[in-house]
């Protein structure tokens, strides 16, 4: 087995004893990722849809840093503040892939680190 612990700094620095990501072999698994911007470390959260929407680029950042993109995602798990808010999220994440979408679910959680509304974590494969 091959293990490489992947870091992108394009993608905020993990808050705790874990990385970004891990490749196992030709498995990458991401660390759940979350609205902070990594060019000053603060939450990017002004409204959900820019929340999303960094939670997206920074997944990405960490793809791209695993010389892969999210037509290699076969899993997503979303966990949302609250459960109103899928319609919005659905619809942000979804523009991230083009066609053949990988497996997900989504569930409403009681609490997210840094009182977040999104958290999004993915595995892919090259």
């Amino acid at each position: 087995m091959s293990k490489r612990i992947i870091q992108s700094e394009k993608a905020p620095l993990p808050l705790g004893p874990y990385s970004q990501a891990v490749l196992v072999d030709n498995t990458l698994y991401c660390s759940g990722q979350v609205a902070i911007d990594p060019q000053n470390g603060n939450l990017n959260m002004p409204d959900l849809a820019t929340e999303a929407h960094q939670v997206m680029k920074n997944l990405e950042a960490i793809l791209n840093a695993a010389d892969m993109g999210f037509s290699n995602v076969v899993k997503c798990s979303i966990f949302l503040k609250n459960m109103d808010d899928f319609a919005e999220v659905n619809g942000i994440y979804g523009g991230y892939f083009d066609e053949n979408p990988p497996a997900r679910e989504t569930v409403q959680v009681g609490k997210l680190p840094l009182d977040v509304n999104v958290e999004i974590s993915l595995i892919a494969v090259k």
